[in-house]
């Protein structure tokens, strides 16, 4: 039996994984996701493409590392003094990564981060502070929504991608202790097109 918003492409017997959702309007998906990065007291902020560079200068904080992103003119990181070429030694010392995010999954507030040849994981993952910078067309309802997105993906480029969900934290030694294995603190920057 097919659910009553249409399979999602996956791996297994059917070749199709149930949608756990009924459709939902993009601003529901958004609403979802900005609720869930409010509970994993993530920072976020939404803007149009054009507002996107403007918006970027507030948020971060030198000295910055980060790769390409898609979202923006190739140029506009460079212009914002973020290193797009760091060395390992500038991204240890990096208080800021931006990177973009592939897709933002709104039940959980994550964002994945696709691996690469460029800077990407080291920027998410070793500064004090990460900046996703997220399409709003990009924000998935669900899990299954989102490994459906990514299993060809994954598949076709034999690439990597990191699930992040909020600032790195663990309490193995007691105490919850924020950033001992990852950012201490996350921002996302939702952005609409213009």
């Amino acid at each position: 039996m097919t659910p009553a918003n249409g399979p999602v492409p996956g791996r297994g017997n059917g070749g199709t994984v149930p949608a756990s959702h009924p459709p939902m309007e993009r601003s529901q998906i958004i609403d979802r996701f900005v609720n869930s990065l409010d509970r994993l007291e993530v920072g976020w902020s939404r803007v149009s493409e054009s507002d996107g560079a403007a918006a970027l200068e507030e948020i971060v904080e030198g000295p910055a590392v980060g790769a390409p992103l898609p979202v923006f003119e190739t140029g506009a990181l460079t212009a914002l003094g973020v290193r797009v070429d760091p060395t390992p030694r500038q991204v240890a010392a990096a208080r800021t990564g931006v990177t973009a995010a592939r897709l933002g999954i709104a039940d959980y507030g994550s964002v994945v981060i696709e691996g690469g040849p460029d800077a990407t994981e080291a920027a998410s993952l070793f500064a004090e502070r990460h900046v996703a910078v997220l399409r709003t067309a990009d924000v998935v309802p669900d899990m299954t929504a989102a490994l459906g997105r990514l299993g060809p993906l994954l598949r076709e480029k034999a690439t990597t991608a990191i699930l992040a969900t909020g600032p790195s934290a663990t309490a193995d030694m007691g105490a919850l202790v924020k950033g001992a294995h990852g950012p201490k603190a996350v921002h996302v920057l939702l952005v609409d097109p213009d």
